[in-house]
């Protein structure tokens, strides 16, 4: 018989009296400024999002999933060869329970409840929704603490906190120290040399998930792949157009900027899109398809006549790096695509390398960037 969520709240608590914990109960702020209670290290998350592994992962080479007991069923579809990859080192995260999503309305929050999490972990976009289920009301009544953290929305401002905050969580303060400043570290070496060398600014338009749709075009504002274009050395086509993080241009607007390179993003998204123009760069991908199908978007009427695709300053970026800590590694990227007699030393690849080496669990694949520059 299903559980009314009253009495599923009801067990929990009782469940949750039962037991004594050993840890540390400690306050922190989430990025949203919350004051949250929260025991640590915690042992039992639910990830409100399955591609908030990405920033779990840097946080616990051996096993990222060990502590996790649901989380939200997308990374399969929005990143199959990542989710391929640690189902075949961890043939486990096969049974976990699977969540919808909270801004669909399809999170079940009586599943979590049952699950006994020590915290669950929720992107900040999907604040509204959230408040308006009265869902962090309904979680304290059993002592479930719900803690925002942030990659997608201003991930520019709120990376580091959201890092600091998981190596509170799991108790990785140091670890995520070292994250951080590899980071800052990575960033610095675009940063610098802009400094110094203060080059002419190229218009770049970023084309979000080119080819998902037949619609053209949707871009960033003055934040995430936006705001990563200026801090590698160009000009947001976009920022004066798009308001916040995400919004469409149309065509028209794409011809009379006549923007000097043109970067898109993408990923391999068979199960969403089948058969679409999108580009599929990402984990291992084919690097030759990816290129024939970032070709065929030039060809859409926005692209007219445009300085960029007259030029080849065409490339296709992994679409994830706008929901993930890895962002430095696309920055160096379109840094050296932007710059690239000033970053002929600069190498993202290897940079990618470290980052997998020092901190992740799985091995290192190329797939992530393609251009028409590419021999």
């Amino acid at each position: 018989m299903r559980l009314t969520l009253k009495a599923t709240l009801l067990a929990a608590g009782i469940l949750a009296s039962a037991w004594p914990s050993l840890a540390d109960t400690i306050t922190l702020k989430d990025v949203t400024g919350r004051d949250i209670e929260v025991s640590v290290p915690v042992k039992h998350i639910i990830l409100g999002e399955g591609r908030q592994i990405y920033f779990l992962a840097a946080l616990d080479k051996s096993n990222p999933f060990e502590h996790v007991v649901g989380w939200r069923d997308d990374l399969p579809k929005a990143d199959p060869e990542t989710y391929d990859a640690y189902l075949a080192k961890y043939p486990e995260i096969a049974k976990l329970p699977t969540f919808g999503g909270m801004k669909d309305g399809t999170f079940n929050i009586e599943q979590a409840v049952a699950l006994k999490p020590d915290v669950i972990l929720m992107n900040v976009d999907a604040k509204t929704a959230t408040e308006e289920a009265g869902y962090i009301e309904k979680l304290a009544k059993v002592g479930i603490p719900l803690v925002y953290v942030d990659f997608r929305e201003k991930p520019m401002e709120n990376t580091e906190p959201s890092m600091r905050i998981m190596g509170k969580l799991t108790g990785k303060e140091q670890l995520a120290e070292d994250f951080i400043k590899f980071r800052a570290d990575s960033i610095k070496q675009v940063t610098d040399v802009l400094e110094k060398s203060n080059p002419p600014r190229p218009v770049v338009f970023v084309e979000r998930a080119g080819g998902y749709s037949d619609d053209c075009c949707m871009s960033f504002g003055n934040e995430n792949f936006g705001k990563m274009v200026e801090i590698a050395g160009g000009t947001n086509m976009a920022k004066g157009i798009i308001p916040g993080t995400f919004g469409t241009v149309n065509p028209e607007q794409i011809i009379a900027s006549n923007p000097d390179q043109v970067i898109v993003t993408g990923g391999l998204w068979e199960a969403y899109v089948p058969g679409g123009k999108w580009v599929g760069v990402g984990y291992g991908a084919d690097l030759t398809e990816a290129r024939r199908k970032l070709q065929g978007l030039t060809e859409r009427p926005a692209f007219t006549g445009v300085k960029a695709v007259k030029d080849g300053n065409v490339h296709a970026i992994w679409h994830q790096f706008y929901n993930n800590p890895y962002q430095f590694v696309a920055i160096q990227q379109m840094a050296k695509w932007l710059h690239p007699d000033l970053f002929k030393d600069l190498d993202p690849e290897a940079t990618f390398k470290e980052l997998h080496s020092r901190f992740l669990p799985l091995d290192y694949k190329p797939g992530y960037f393609v251009s028409l520059k590419d021999s």
